[in-house]
C-alpha cells in the first residue's frame, strides 16, 4: 500500500471559550479565556495524520478571508499538500464556536461557510490527488453528495476508504457499501443503524449490522473505554489508554488521522487501533484541536 493519504473534509477556525460547565439551554456562563485555534474535522484529521508520519494531501474549501489564508499557511507548516484546496471568494471560511468545560467536555456549534461549497465536481477535478494514494479519509462536515463522490472515485481507483461519520447522520447504503473502515462513536452508530437505545448490549449489535452492510472493518469509538472492533478476525472491545482529560475537542479526529497513517504504513488493524488510541489519549491532555495532535515520536514513546 502507498503511504500517501488523501484527506477530504472541512476546514474551520475554532473560537474556544473555557467555561466552568457546559451552559444549559437559556443559561449564560462566564468564561475565563478565549482561544482562536485552527480546526474542522477534515483539517484536524489531516494534521493528525501528517504529524503521525503520514504523507497527506488535503482536499477542502476555504474562503479568501483571513481565516482561510491563515489555515492554508498552517497546513503547509505541517507539510500537508494544499494544492487541491479550493478557495472560494465572497463567503466566509468555516467557523466553530466551542465551549470547553473544566472536566474536558465540550459543546460545539459550526457555521460551515466555505465547507458547503466543496462539491462533487471538485472531487472529480482533483482526480490526480487520488492517484497512487494508499488510503482515503473523509468525514461529514461537507455535503453528503461530495462524500459519496469521494467514495465513488476511491472505489473506481481501488483505494480503501475510512469514513468517520461525524457529525452523525443517516447515510445512503450505496455510500456505506463503498466504505472499507467506518469509525462512528456510539451516537453516530445508532443513527446509522436506527438503534433507539444505546448501551453495552446494543454496541455489538450495531457493529454487526454495519459489518453486514459490507463494511470490512467497523470501529465504534467509546472514549476512554477504548473501541469496539468488528472485522473478519476479531469482534470485541479493544481497551484504550486512561489519562486526565483537559480538552476532548479533537480526540476523535486525532484518532482517525493516526489510524489512517498507521494503515497506510501497512500496520494491522489491531496495531493501527493501538497507535491511534495512543495518539488520541495524548491529545486530550492539552487544549485545542490541531495544537493537541501529537507527533510520531511522542505517540511511540509516551508513557501512560
Amino acid at each position: 500500500m502507498s503511504k500517501k493519504i488523501v484527506v477530504v473534509g472541512s476546514s474551520n477556525t475554532d473560537m474556544v471559550v473555557k467555561v466552568p460547565h457546559i451552559p444549559a439551554p437559556g443559561e449564560t456562563v462566564m468564561g475565563s479565556e478565549l482561544l482562536t485555534i485552527s480546526g474542522g474535522k477534515g483539517a484536524n484529521q489531516a494534521v493528525g495524520a501528517a504529524r503521525a508520519g503520514g504523507d497527506v494531501v488535503f482536499i477542502a474549501c476555504v474562503s479568501d478571508d483571513t481565516f482561510g489564508t491563515d489555515a492554508l499557511e498552517n497546513y503547509k507548516n505541517d507539510s500537508i499538500d494544499t494544492s487541491f484546496i479550493k478557495v472560494k471568494p465572497g463567503i466566509h471560511s468555516g467557523v466553530a464556536l466551542i465551549n470547553v468545560a473544566e472536566d474536558g467536555e465540550n459543546s460545539i456549534a459550526v457555521a460551515p461557510g466555505a465547507n458547503s461549497h466543496l462539491l462533487p465536481e471538485d472531487i472529480f477535478n482533483a482526480r490526480d490527488a487520488f492517484r497512487d494514494a494508499g488510503i482515503v479519509l473523509v468525514q461529514l462536515e461537507i455535503p453528503v453528495e461530495t462524500v459519496s463522490a469521494v467514495a465513488e472515485l476511491a472505489a473506481e481507483l481501488n483505494i480503501p476508504v475510512i469514513l468517520n461519520p461525524a457529525p452523525g447522520a443517516r447515510l445512503p447504503k450505496d455510500l456505506l457499501k463503498r466504505v472499507s473502515v467506518i469509525t462512528p462513536n456510539e451516537t453516530e452508530a445508532a443513527l446509522l443503524t436506527g438503534t433507539i437505545e444505546v448501551n453495552e448490549d446494543t454496541i455489538p449489535v450495531m457493529a454487526k449490522e454495519l459489518f453486514d452492510m459490507g463494511i470490512e472493518t467497523v470501529i465504534i469509538t467509546l472514549g476512554s473505554r477504548g473501541v469496539y472492533l468488528m472485522n473478519s478476525d476479531f469482534q470485541g472491545l479493544v481497551p484504550g489508554y486512561r489519562v486526565k482529560a483537559v480538552d476532548t475537542t479533537a480526540a476523535g479526529d486525532v484518532f482517525n488521522g493516526a489510524l489512517a497513517s498507521a494503515l497506510a504504513e501497512n500496520k494491522t488493524v489491531r496495531q493501527a487501533i493501538d497507535f491511534a488510541q495512543r495518539a488520541a489519549a495524548i491529545s486530550v491532555t492539552r487544549m485545542g484541536a490541531q495544537p493537541s495532535a501529537p507527533g510520531l515520536e511522542e505517540i511511540n514513546n509516551y508513557r501512560f
